[in-house]
């Protein structure tokens, strides 16, 4: 089967469009409106005019859907994804957590995933770009961005105790 392609088709003034065709040929497409509202529209390949289901969702309906779709992401703390397979999420440390009081080089995240810490969120405070000499604490909330794999190895990495 060959490789799964989203097509991004810019919709000036509404949005953009999204589509992919499965393998049974039909299309389905989501209309992401600047709004945050989507429709979702699903037609045959035989006539892509003959819409045959329309669903429009508010923007929290959108989001509820996320988790169903990508049951591997781990739920919420899935924040984006592209194109380019890469995906940003968030993990949390909890306060037993083995790296709390650690340096995130202790880690050893990028060099064993791939996965780059971009941020951490501390109580109210956003703290960008941490190098690796930043100590951790639990409670943390890190932002984490990698291929799904990477991000997969940072929470195996992360959700040691």
């Amino acid at each position: 089967m060959p490789a799964t392609t989203l097509r991004t088709i810019p919709l000036p003034g509404i949005g953009t469009r999204y589509e992919l065709t499965t393998r049974a040929r039909d299309t389905l497409s989501v209309v992401a409106h600047r709004d945050g509202t989507r429709v979702l529209n699903v037609h045959h390949d035989d006539d892509p005019d003959a819409c045959g289901l329309s669903i429009t969702l508010s923007a929290a309906e959108a989001q509820a859907l996320t988790d169903p779709l990508l049951p591997r992401h781990g739920s919420p703390s899935l924040l984006h994804t592209s194109e380019f397979g890469l995906l940003a999420e968030r993990v949390t440390l909890g306060g037993s957590s083995h790296w709390n009081g650690r340096t995130l080089g202790e880690t050893r995240m990028r060099t064993d995933t791939g996965a780059s810490i971009v941020a951490v969120l501390r109580r109210a405070h956003a703290i960008p770009s941490p190098g690796p000499g930043f100590r951790l604490r639990g409670g943390d909330t890190l932002i984490v961005i990698g291929t799904r794999e990477g991000v997969d190895g940072a929470h195996r990495i992360l959700d040691r105790a």
